[in-house]
């Protein structure tokens, strides 16, 4: 778990010692791929600030896209849905794209492709990412169709992220605290770290003891 009173380097590097362990359990349970997506984590409203890209003053935790507040939390998940690790909070505002290059998940993902072949399958949020972190083709700028091969692709990826996508809902189901917060948002991560935490024995998946 991230420990806040660090740099910005010392919490990336706990995470991707949190991660890779994830990462590594997860090829060596013999899956060929996992599933990275992103979810708002609803908070009540704040009057925390920070400057948008434009320069404008904005709330930092409200996300423009779903038009409420809350916490962007990534996660990674095995290709039947269950959860393996959950990110620190995100302010709202965040783009996913942003939040897992300021996590370093890219890195993480980018890594566990190339040195464990166990690529990342993500919807169109996360293009560019990297070559560990597989999205959809997006349609010609032109207004032309896709090329045949490139539809094939964007139907196999969708037939393969679909049930990975259910990660969030398997934890917002299970735990009623997740559906709305009223501690600082900033907090949210470790509550969904401490559920992720009990549906891992729930689904005893915890790590054997040595």
């Amino acid at each position: 778990m991230a420990v806040r009173s660090r740099s910005p380097w010392s919490k990336c590097w706990a995470s991707c010692h949190c991660w890779s362990g994830a990462l590594r359990r997860a090829a060596d349970d013999g899956w060929f791929h996992v599933i990275l997506d992103g979810k708002l984590f609803d908070c009540d409203r704040l009057s925390e600030t920070t400057l948008s890209v434009k320069g404008d003053t904005i709330d930092a935790w409200f996300c423009g896209k779903h038009r409420d507040f809350g916490a962007n939390i990534q996660a990674v998940m095995r290709p039947d849905g269950l959860p393996i690790w959950t990110s620190e909070a995100m302010p709202g505002h965040l783009h996913d794209t942003r939040c897992v290059r300021e996590l370093a998940i890219t890195a993480a993902l980018n890594w566990a492709a190339a040195d464990l072949d166990l690529p990342a399958l993500a919807d169109s949020g996360y293009e560019g990412t990297g070559h560990g972190i597989k999205t959809p083709l997006k349609q010609p700028a032109d207004g032309s169709r896709l090329a045949p091969d490139n539809r094939a692709y964007n139907r196999l990826l969708r037939g393969l992220r679909w049930q990975g996508e259910r990660g969030f809902a398997i934890l917002v189901g299970r735990w009623k605290t997740l559906r709305h917060t009223t501690v600082s948002p900033r907090r949210i991560g470790d509550i969904v770290a401490a559920a992720l935490h009990l549906t891992h024995f729930e689904y005893k998946y915890l790590p054997q003891s040595r």
